[in-house]
């Protein structure tokens, strides 16, 4: 308590498009002796000790945090960050990552702040956001009716939607910290600093800001694509194989691909298309040599087990026609079957464009240039 590992810092993070940051007091290492149950049991406690042993880092922070909504913020920021490092798996359903909220008010312009309670063992971002928001109104309301807060440290049950108090505490030497006798000094030099701090990935924020400059994606694609580490990592993966063409690579990833994902459930690093076959894919958007409306069906192949985008061109004859007068001879067919039409656009009715270039592609099965298709139209229908 007294001489942390890790003293000082902050953490950064987005609340809308407002840029936020919590000062850290201390980071320090606990020994997990073991968890109070309290929900399972009648008239009883019980004690789980399946984590004893297990070291877990506890991080302390500044009173920066003015609202839920900030502390959810905050707290997916730091999840995010030691997922992304490697050091959690974050699976807040198993205890592996926890909060606890310390919660007080104070009348609005007083500098002074308010006593505070603690909530204890919140294990998802739903229920930190919750009791905090219940913890807030129960002490506005207490100190409007003349009472006064008491620090102490309560329980959020769920069902009922509500804190209630656990045990009282006062100043942090209730804890009665004193040293273990059993512990070695810890030394940490510079060798062994400069060695952690090379050892580190790119961290989140610095990899979104990169995408922004090196491949020219706005903030929103950027964050999106920073989400997670392996996400990241695919993206640039796709990228490189392409060599080049980094919004059309966000595209598909942030869309078809992430779609595919959402559906089964499956997080990217479970994707049956790898980087290099979605490349493969892309690369035939890139020369024309396919739609991007068949490139949708192709995508499809592929997550369903098929190994090469170009094998299924190839199988299912879906190559783009690109030859103009081929695109010429679809089209004066489809002008000639529709004299009504072709009449009732020349007097005036431009809507009917997309009528022609629907019936147009739709006699070349989805095969003719899009671009192509839309310019030689433009020419023939003015007649």
């Amino acid at each position: 308590f007294e001489i942390p590992v890790v003293q000082g810092g902050e953490v950064s993070f987005y609340l809308g498009d407002e840029k936020k940051s919590v000062r850290l007091v201390r980071a320090h290492l606990e020994e997990d002796a073991g968890k109070s149950l309290h929900e399972d049991f009648h008239g009883l406690s019980g004690i789980d000790l399946n984590r004893a042993g297990t070291p877990l880092l506890e991080i302390v922070t500044e009173p920066d945090i003015r609202s839920s909504a900030e502390a959810v913020a905050y707290a997916k920021e730091l999840h995010k960050i030691v997922t992304w490092i490697g050091i959690c798996d974050g699976n807040m359903q198993e205890g592996s990552f926890r909060c606890d909220a310390n919660v007080s008010v104070r009348p609005k312009g007083d500098p002074k702040l308010g006593t505070r309670a603690e909530i204890k063992n919140l294990n998802s971002f739903r229920f930190v956001e919750r009791p905090i928001e219940f913890e807030i109104e129960r002490q506005i309301d207490l100190i409007e009716a003349g009472g006064k807060v008491v620090q102490e440290t309560r329980l959020y049950g769920p069902d009922q939607g509500e804190t209630r108090s656990m045990r009282g505490k006062e100043e942090a030497n209730d804890y009665r910290y004193f040293p273990d006798p059993d512990l070695l000094p810890l030394v940490l030099d510079d060798e062994f600093i400069a060695a952690a701090r090379a050892d580190l990935p790119e961290l989140p924020e610095a990899k979104k800001q990169r995408f922004m400059t090196q491949y020219g994606l706005s903030g929103y694609d950027a964050a999106v694509l920073t989400t997670s580490r392996a996400l990241g990592d695919y993206y640039e993966a796709v990228v490189a194989a392409l060599e080049g063409e980094p919004k059309l690579c966000a595209n598909w990833v942030m869309g078809d691909l992430s779609g595919f994902l959402n559906k089964e459930g499956k997080d990217i690093t479970e994707s049956p298309v790898s980087a290099a076959r979605l490349a493969g894919l892309l690369r035939r958007i890139q020369d024309r040599t396919i739609s991007g409306k068949i490139a949708k069906d192709v995508f499809e192949a592929l997550w369903a087990g098929a190994d090469d985008a170009d094998a299924i061109i190839e199988q299912r004859g879906l190559k783009q026609i690109t030859d103009t007068s081929a695109i010429e001879q679809v089209i004066d067919a489809v002008i000639a079957a529709n004299p009504e039409q072709l009449a009732q656009y020349r007097a005036g009715k431009d809507k009917l464009f997309a009528f022609f270039v629907g019936q147009v592609m739709k006699a070349s099965r989805g095969k003719a240039n899009p671009q192509q298709v839309n310019e030689l139209l433009a020419e023939k229908l003015k007649g």
